[in-house]
Parts: structure tokens; C-alpha cells; sequence
């Protein structure tokens, strides 16, 4: 039973709360790189509470900065990217990407002031397709070699959606298998070979059963984790018959990303980051093992229902995630349309800004969030101590955590341990950039 007190701990994202302060220990995505591609590379982001300005300078370079001058607080967003750095329209005052001030156009000339003179910054590194940023003390840690990051640009794609929620109940959902069988079922099965780009709608492999069809037909599965270099990795197990077991291998990348499978040929890495307490995005990297990504495919389906600014959803509380009841008898479990990303945006923020974790009866199916929490509260307790905050590596360290692996396979009850992983290694041994 977690606490009010443990609750607050667990969800809290300021830079002075130990949940804020764990976070902020690791690489976390601040925008996407298409939110820049514009003429005017400058865009407002709120990452942990703090609110900021994100720019890439005329060497393309990013600078993250405190969005208000630290002359008089006049707002950079409005700035304008010229004379190599991004330049406060009030008074004329330039910062470079690292956030030193390199001129002051109203101050006399000679005058040195401006060495004194900075604005708080953070690092920035680009990722296939996503702005990351470090807000921590001291140097940030390397960047681990997962497969979001190691494929090339040509095998990956990125996206971002808006939760009206704490991410923390949005990360949970991603390491609860067991509602898949429930939040996305699919009365009937589409034809697997026309969903490109859509989870959940291809076949397992070896197998021509379509995913959807497993999930509405298994529905009690077995779930079994083991912790790993990079956070736990979570099995579920769904028997078909005494011959043939479904596996399905998912991963929690702590702190607060996951990757799961998406088709026998992509990935996806998402990222659940917490815009302020009551709000947040997921982040995501597709990772093809096969053809090169078809880009404009993946984007037209996921703007489609979409609006911007901000990448939020078309349906929401307002609209009743567009439910409807018909549907609900004949299509779909949840009644509120295909795109299971509505399913999963109603299930957490359904739970309110701020989830009420005194109230939960959790069950056995419930093994990865216990551990994932514990792993977080273990966390904090690290920070606050003075202490490393956990999977921190070396460089060398880091190059070693790769992958992981997430499939939906077919193996036999006595020996799928060892079938998921050879089906693993032959996928991985076929893709072209791994």
C-alpha cells in the first residue's frame, strides 16, 4: 500500500523534491528536432517544472536556457538568432548556447559586463530525431547505445504526444502488459498486411495469428521480470495450448522510458516526461530491424488525430475521448476508435492529475509496477544521500547497454526461454545497420 506521503514522493518533479531531483540525473528529451525546423529554430519548452527556451544557434548548435533574461526577465522566446547566440530584444543582451552572455548592444562601448553575465543553461545532445537535455548537477552521464540511438536516422522515426496527467501513471501503464488484452482489444481482426506503422495490428512471429486476435483470446497471462543493467526487463507468457506458448518481451529502461515491440519488424522506445506535476509527454523512437522507415506514413498517422500547437490529442475529457457506445458493442472494448494511443491516454488520465495511489488494490499481474516503484523510491533515496544515482555507467559501461530486445514470438513451454532469444539474435543478425 503506498502512502499519501510515498505518493507525493513518487510523482513530484521540481528541481528541490527527490523525484525531481532523480530525474534530472539522466538524459531527458526536451523536443522534438522538427519543432525547430523552421525558419526560426526557437521554441518554449516546460521540462520538469522549470520553463525554458530551446534554440539552435547559426553553427547548429542547441542552447537550453531559462525562458526569462536574467537582465530584467523579459521573455526569450521572442528573441532573435543572430550575432551567434539567441539575443534578448530588450536591451540587446546575446547568450550562446552554453548560456554565457557575449554582448550587451545597450551597455557603453569597452565595457567588459558581460563576462560577469549568464543565464542558466543546460546541455543539449540530438538523437534521432529528439533534442535531449541534461537538467542535473555535474556532468551529465554518456548516453547509452540502444537501438533508438544506434540505428541509423534512415531506420527511426520520433513523436511526441500530450498527457493531461503525472507521468508517472503514464509510465505504468507501459510496463502493465496485462491490459492489452482488455484497453485495446479489437473485436475483429484487420488485414495485418495493410496496418503499417499501427501496434498491435501485425502477426507474432513464426505465426499468422494476428496479435489482436491473441490478446482477445489469452487474457490471463503469466508475467515474470528480471532486473537488468538497464532497469527490468518483463515476459508475459500467454499459454496457447501444452505445446506453444505466446512470449512477449517488453523492457523497463529506468528511469522513466520503456521499449516494447510494435510489429516483427519495429521497436519503440518512449520516453514518459513530466512537463510539470500534473502534466506530461511521451516520447518516442521507432526502430526499424527491416526496410528504412517510411516517415511521411508514420507522421500523416499519428497527426491525424492530433492538433497543434503541442501534439494533443483530438479527443480528451471534453469530447469523452470521442466514446461512443455503439461501437463499444460491436468494434472495439473501450468504444473510443482504433488508435490505441486514446485508449491508453483515457486509462491514465482517467486517474486524475495526480493519481491516487492510497486507494489502489494492486494484484499479482501487478509484479512490474511494485518493482519499478521500489527501483524509484531506492532512487531517491540514493540522490538525496549524496550518493550515485543508480544505472549511471562509465562510458565503457554505457556502450554495453544495447538493445533491449522487444518481440512478440511464438516457443514450446520447456524451451521458450531460449526460442524468444534465437529469434531475437536472427532478427538483429538480418537488419542492415546492426
Amino acid at each position: 500500500m503506498v502512502t499519501e506521503e510515498q505518493n507525493i514522493r513518487l510523482t513530484r518533479v521540481g528541481p528541490e523534491t527527490p523525484g525531481g531531483a532523480l530525474l534530472r540525473s539522466y538524459w531527458q528529451p526536451a523536443a522534438l528536432v522538427e519543432e525547430l525546423d523552421d525558419e526560426r529554430p526557437i521554441v518554449s519548452v516546460t521540462l520538469l517544472g522549470e520553463e525554458l527556451v530551446l534554440f539552435r544557434d547559426d553553427k547548429g548548435k542547441y542552447g537550453l536556457m531559462d525562458r526569462y533574461c536574467t537582465h530584467r526577465g523579459a521573455d526569450l522566446c521572442f528573441g532573435r538568432l543572430d550575432n551567434g547566440g539567441l539575443t534578448c530584444t530588450f536591451h540587446g543582451w546575446v547568450f550562446d548556447s552554453d548560456g554565457q552572455c557575449i554582448e550587451q548592444g545597450a551597455e557603453p562601448i569597452g565595457s567588459k559586463f558581460y563576462l560577469n553575465v549568464s543565464q542558466k543553461a543546460y546541455p543539449c545532445v540530438e538523437r534521432n530525431g529528439i533534442v535531449f537535455a541534461y537538467l542535473g548537477e555535474g556532468e551529465p552521464p554518456p548516453v547509452p547505445s540502444l537501438d533508438a540511438f544506434t540505428a541509423p536516422e534512415s531506420h527511426t522515426f520520433a513523436f511526441k504526444g500530450y498527457l493531461d496527467c503525472n507521468w508517472m501513471q503514464a509510465m505504468e501503464v507501459g510496463i502493465d502488459p496485462s491490459h492489452a488484452s482488455f484497453l485495446h482489444r479489437f473485436f475483429q481482426d484487420e488485414d495485418t498486411d495493410e496496418q503499417y506503422g499501427k501496434q498491435f495490428r501485425d502477426k507474432a512471429a513464426s505465426s499468422d495469428m494476428p496479435i489482436t486476435q491473441l490478446l482477445r483470446e489469452y487474457t490471463r497471462p503469466i508475467i515474470k521480470t528480471d532486473k537488468t543493467d538497464f532497469g527490468i526487463r518483463l515476459t508475459t507468457l500467454r499459454e496457447l495450448n501444452e505445446d506453444q506458448l505466446h512470449v512477449r518481451v517488453t523492457n523497463c529502461v529506468f528511469p522513466n522510458a520503456i521499449t516494447i515491440p510494435m510489429s516483427r519488424e519495429m521497436a519503440i522506445t518512449q520516453w514518459h516526461v513530466p512537463i510539470d506535476d500534473t502534466s506530461s509527454y511521451w516520447y518516442a523512437v521507432f526502430t526499424s530491424f527491416g526496410d528504412e522507415v517510411d516517415k511521411e506514413t508514420m507522421r500523416d498517422q499519428r497527426m491525424a488525430d492530433l492538433e497543434m500547437p503541442g501534439y494533443k490529442s483530438k479527443f480528451n475529457k471534453a469530447n469523452k475521448y470521442g466514446f461512443d457506445p455503439v461501437q463499444q458493442a460491436t468494434e472495439i472494448y473501450t468504444g473510443m476508435g482504433y488508435d490505441i494511443n486514446v485508449h491508453d491516454q483515457w486509462a491514465v488520465e482517467s486517474l486524475g492529475p495526480i493519481a491516487d495511489r492510497t486507494k489502489e488494490h494492486l494484484s499479482k499481474l501487478d509484479i512490474a509496477i511494485v518493482q519499478f516503484r521500489r527501483m524509484f523510491e531506492a532512487g531517491m533515496a540514493a540522490v538525496e544521500n549524496g550518493e550515485d544515482a543508480p544505472l549511471r555507467f562509465s562510458e565503457e559501461d554505457s556502450a554495453k547497454i544495447t538493445g533491449p530486445p522487444a518481440i512478440d514470438a511464438f516457443g514450446k513451454p520447456d524451451t521458450w526461454q531460449d526460442d524468444w532469444v534465437v529469434w531475437e539474435q536472427e532478427r538483429r543478425d538480418a537488419a542492415s545497420w546492426s
